[in-house]
Order: structure tokens, then sequence, then C-alpha cells
């Protein structure tokens, strides 16, 4: 089981804002491949901007406090941003933190129709999300 840094994400009232600050400001491009295809009828229907450095993606999603309850999950990775890694075995990751009692919210497709995510809290409260691309 492989796991790399794939995006992070900043949860923001003004997208367009954001979009247009990390690529004046920041020198970020619109990334020209790997972008998720969003599915916009399972709880979350934000806006989102996607920018990149060549290597590592950023989000830039519209925040929504509600999109846990809508998706009838407890964590809730659009209310604050998270960080994203990527697996190749996402089944093999779940075990892993089934075996240390880390409990997950398991979002399957409902947010991203080409990833499986996983949502879960680190020791801080911050939200690490953990996904597997879908052919």
């Amino acid at each position: 089981m492989k796991l790399w840094l794939h995006h992070i994400n900043l949860s923001t009232e003004n997208v367009a804002r954001m979009d247009a600050f990390y690529r004046d400001v920041m020198g970020l491009k619109v990334p020209v491949s790997d972008l998720p295809k969003l599915e916009k009828k399972q709880g979350y229907a934000g806006d989102v901007a996607f920018v990149s450095d060549g290597d590592i993606q950023v989000h830039l999603a519209r925040r929504d406090v509600m999109a846990g309850f809508n998706t009838g999950q407890i964590v809730n990775p659009v209310a604050r941003g998270h960080i994203a890694y990527r697996t190749d075995d996402l089944a093999a990751f779940k075990a892993h933190l089934d075996s240390r009692g880390i409990p997950y919210s398991d979002w399957g497709n409902a947010a991203v129709t080409s990833w499986h995510q996983i949502f879960f809290y680190d020791p801080d409260g911050n939200v690490i999300e953990v996904h597997e691309a879908q052919e």
C-alpha cells in the first residue's frame, strides 16, 4: 500500500477571490490532468476551483458546514478544509485504520465520482482525506 500527498483543500466563502489570489499572487496554474469529477447531487454542491504548482493540487472549495449532515457523515471535509493523500489500496488503508481504532467517515463516491474517499481526524482534529482513484 502506497500513500502520497495529493492535495490541500481550503474552504472559503469566496471561491473566485481565492482562485484569483492563488493564480495571480502565488503563480499557481490550473491543473491539466487528474482533476476530480465532482458529484453535485449527493450532499455537496459547492463551487470548487483547482490550482497546482505542477505536483500538488490546491482545491479551493466553497465552505459548507452542512455537508456532513447532508451526506449522513460525521466528518465534514469542507467546513474547515483538509489535507488529502492518495493511495493505491484504500481497502488496506481502511484495515490499517481499523487495526488502530481510528474511526473514519466513508464518503465513497458522494463528492467525487471517480474517487473513493474516506475522511478522519488527526490527534489535533485536523481533517485528513485518503482516496483511491477509480477508472
